[in-house]
């Protein structure tokens, strides 16, 4: 049995409501690229100060690095008016900035609770001490 080749697509088979949802999606898309991403340029900036203020570029080298290069590159894009990299940029400069938060509070967190051990180690020998005289 030999099949029939596919159809071709053709706009006429087509709705009229679902090619004018189309054609907006297109145009809202295209409006979007052409928008500087001064929204996404503030929470960059807020997440990296604020990851810069938890202790990331101690605690986390790595990713501070990554947040703070693509960030400069992105203000770069930005001033080219490279809208779209410009937007990327900033959006992974902004979770490189949260993971090197994250990594610093843990870090923190985690050198209280090993100074924490070591005081009640130290009043645990303390006590036996005393026991013992």
């Amino acid at each position: 049995m030999k099949k029939n080749p596919p159809r071709a697509y053709h706009l006429s088979h087509v709705r009229p409501a679902r090619l004018a949802a189309l054609a907006l999606s297109g145009l809202i898309l295209a409006g979007c690229a052409g928008n500087p991403p001064t929204e996404q340029f503030a929470l960059t900036e807020t997440a990296v100060n604020e990851a810069v203020s938890a202790g990331g570029t101690e605690h986390a080298p790595v990713e501070m690095k990554a947040a703070q290069e693509k960030w400069r590159d992105a203000g770069v894009a930005m001033e080219k008016k490279d809208y779209d990299r410009a937007r990327s940029l900033a959006e992974q400069a902004e979770w490189d900035a949260h993971v090197a938060e994250r990594k610093a509070r843990v870090a923190k967190a985690q050198k209280a609770l090993e100074e924490a051990k070591k005081g009640i180690d130290m009043q645990h020998e303390e006590r036996m001490r005393n026991i013992q005289q």
